[in-house]
């Protein structure tokens, strides 16, 4: 038996305060497939949603999922088809899922999919019940078909962090980019395990033969490496140009 959502009162957030929209230096930028016209702007839109998905820390080639670029350009599939398949690719799971457990990754899915952040710690508990009895894919599913994600995205918008700024506020809130990968009860785990994350954790290593010496005497030494090393190089190529010639053979 699959046990429902568990229910929660949605909060008054930026996101959900009915104004005037004023596009400035604050406001997303949106990007759609509505308005596609060339190469160069399909490319500009699959690019906000790596970055919205993955973010700029997670943002590698090796997370390129180009199945599923290419049936976007062709066609084959939706922009909200194509978030589904960014959040449950393999790198997102082993960057997010694997390292979190599931109030956090609940928390980063919603940020990042709908926009907006976790209402109360309720919503919270009652998403991680998801994972725990559907699987993390299936939660994934159930946001993107979810009828926020409908009245907001729909099927050609690439999702954004709704009204950031609160209108006449002097601060609103932070962008979701500055939200950490994982929580500090992973970090705990990795602490635990050895790891070190301090800023004296790994210092500049200097081979043993060179401890001791003075900073001026180390200098020098780079210095006579340097200059021979320039200075070989130099008779080498002194010597092809004087070959080129006939002066010399070699």
């Amino acid at each position: 038996m699959v046990i429902p959502l568990l229910g929660y009162t949605p909060s008054s957030r930026n996101h959900r305060v009915a104004t005037l929209e004023v596009p400035g230096d604050e406001y997303p930028r949106q990007f759609t497939t509505d308005y596609v016209n060339s190469n160069a702007e399909i490319g500009s839109l699959i690019q906000s949603a790596y970055q919205q998905i993955f973010h700029e820390q997670q943002m590698l080639e090796a997370h390129r999922q180009q199945a599923l670029e290419s049936q976007l350009k062709s066609g084959q599939i939706t922009v909200r088809d194509f978030i589904e398949g960014l959040a449950t690719s393999d790198s997102f799971r082993r960057l997010n899922y694997e390292a979190n457990n599931n109030y956090r990754f609940a928390q980063i899915c919603v940020q990042r999919i709908l926009g907006r952040d976790l209402y109360s710690d309720r919503e919270a508990l009652a998403w991680s019940v998801v994972i725990a009895t559907k699987g993390y894919k299936q939660f994934i599913h159930d946001l993107v078909k979810s009828d926020e994600y409908e009245q907001n995205f729909g099927d050609s918008l690439v999702p954004y962090q709704r009204r950031r700024i609160l209108q006449q506020s002097s601060q609103g809130e932070l962008p979701f980019e500055r939200t950490p990968r994982y929580g500090e009860d992973y970090l705990a785990q990795l602490q635990e395990l050895g790891h070190d994350f301090s800023a004296s954790a790994r210092p500049f290593s200097i081979p043993g033969r060179y401890r001791g010496l003075p900073p001026k005497q180390l200098r020098l030494i780079g210095a006579g490496i340097t200059y021979g090393l320039g200075g070989f190089f130099l008779l080498i190529g002194l010597a092809v140009v004087l070959s080129w010639f006939g002066w010399i053979s070699i």
